[in-house]
C-alpha cells in the first residue's frame, strides 16, 4: 500500500489523514492544499488567495439616528402630552360651562350692594350709587323686601333668580318693612351699562366726596332701647373733624342724616361719602341722658337734631 498523506495540527500537533477537516483529537480545524478554512474563518479553495480580514480589536460604529427619527420622536411626544393636556382640561371647561349655564344671568339692576336672608325676606346694607332704583324708590339699607310684585321673597337665591328674569326697564310694585312697619313702594329696573355709568360718575364728582369725622370701622348697627328703631351708634369721633366740631359725641346714636332715615351703618357711610363737601347737613341722633345709667338699667335717650358742617376726603 501507499503511504497516505498525512498533516499536523497546528494546534494540538497531532498527525492524522490529509482528508480530515477537523483534528481528531482537539477538534480544531485542519488547513491543507486540498481547500480549507483560515485562522480567521475563511474557507479557501485550493490556490485561493486569502481576503483582508479586519483586526480583532477594530469595532463597528455604532449607527446613529437620523434628524428625521429626531423630529418624528418630537412630534410623537408632543401629541401624547396635548392628548393627556385635553383629556385634563376638558372636563374642566365642561363643568364651567354648565355652571355658567345653570347661574341666573343678571339683567336688571336694582341698585344696591347685596342681598341677604332675613326671617321675614331679604335685607340689604346700602344703595350702590345715587340715583339707582332704590335710590330713587326711597328705599334704604336696613330695609326688608318682603315681595315683589306680589311674590313672596324668602331667600336671597330667589331674589337673585327673580332679577334675572325681570326685563329691564320695568317697573316693580316692592313691599318691605321698615321699623316694624310695612310699607309700599315702585322701582323702575336699569342695566348694567346704566348701574357701571352712575358708580363711575359718583367716583368721578368733581365736588369730591364728604367726610364727616368718625372711624367708620368702629360703627355698628343697633336697635335704639325703648323705640323700634334701629341707628347707627359711633364709637370714635375724630378729634378737630367736622362732627367733633358741630358737637356730636362718642355713643351717639345716628338714626337720621340729611333727612334720610338711617338703619344700617353701610348706609350711613355711603349718606356721608354723597353729601357735598362744605355744605351744613342735619344730622339726628339719641343720646343717652345724664350720668351713664347703673349696669342692669335701660338707659333714657334723647333726641337732639345737630347740623354738621361737612369736610371734603
Amino acid at each position: 500500500m501507499s503511504q497516505e498523506l498525512e498533516v499536523t495540527c497546528s494546534n494540538c500537533h497531532s498527525r492524522m489523514p490529509s482528508d480530515l477537516r477537523f483534528c481528531r483529537n482537539c477538534g480544531f480545524r485542519l488547513t491543507h492544499n486540498m481547500g480549507g478554512y483560515t485562522g480567521s474563518n475563511q474557507y479557501l479553495a485550493p490556490g485561493e488567495a486569502p481576503t483582508a480580514v479586519l483586526p480583532a480589536t477594530q469595532k463597528k460604529k455604532k449607527r446613529r439616528m437620523s434628524g428625521m427619527s429626531w423630529i418624528f420622536i418630537g412630534l410623537l411626544v408632543f401629541f401624547i402630552g396635548a392628548a393627556a393636556f385635553t383629556a385634563l382640561v376638558a372636563p374642566m371647561k365642561k363643568r364651567a360651562e354648565v355652571a355658567r349655564e345653570r347661574a341666573p344671568e343678571i339683567k336688571s339692576y336694582f341698585g344696591v350692594n347685596e342681598f341677604n336672608q332675613t326671617d321675614e325676606g331679604v335685607i340689604f346694607e346700602c344703595v350702590s350709587a345715587p340715583g339707582g332704583p332704590a335710590d330713587k324708590a326711597g328705599l334704604v339699607g336696613g330695609d326688608v323686601i318682603l315681595s315683589v310684585d306680589g311674590q313672596p321673597i324668602h331667600d336671597e337665591d330667589q331674589m337673585t333668580e327673580l332679577i334675572s328674569r325681570t326685563p329691564i326697564g320695568k317697573t316693580l310694585d316692592i313691599e318691605y318693612l321698615r321699623d316694624g312697619e310695612k310699607k309700599t313702594t315702585k322701582l323702575t329696573t336699569i342695566s348694567l351699562d346704566d348701574h357701571r355709568r352712575l358708580v363711575r360718575d359718583f367716583d368721578r364728582r368733581p365736588e369730591g366726596r364728604g367726610q364727616f369725622g368718625y372711624d367708620d370701622d368702629n360703627a355698628e348697627t343697633i336697635p335704639v332701647p325703648g323705640t323700634k328703631i334701629r341707628g347707627v351708634i359711633l364709637n370714635s369721633i375724630l378729634n378737630s373733624r367736622p362732627a367733633d366740631l358741630a358737637g356730636i359725641r362718642n355713643g351717639d346714636i345716628v338714626v337720621e342724616f340729611d333727612g334720610v332715615p338711617i338703619r344700617h351703618e353701610q348706609e350711613f357711610l355711603m349718606r356721608v361719602r354723597r353729601a357735598l363737601p362744605y355744605t351744613t347737613v342735619k344730622v339726628v341722633v339719641m343720646r343717652p341722658k345724664g350720668e351713664p345709667p347703673v349696669e342692669g338699667q335701660m338707659p333714657e335717650f334723647e333726641k337732639l337734631e345737630i347740623p354738621v358742617k361737612m369736610g371734603k376726603q
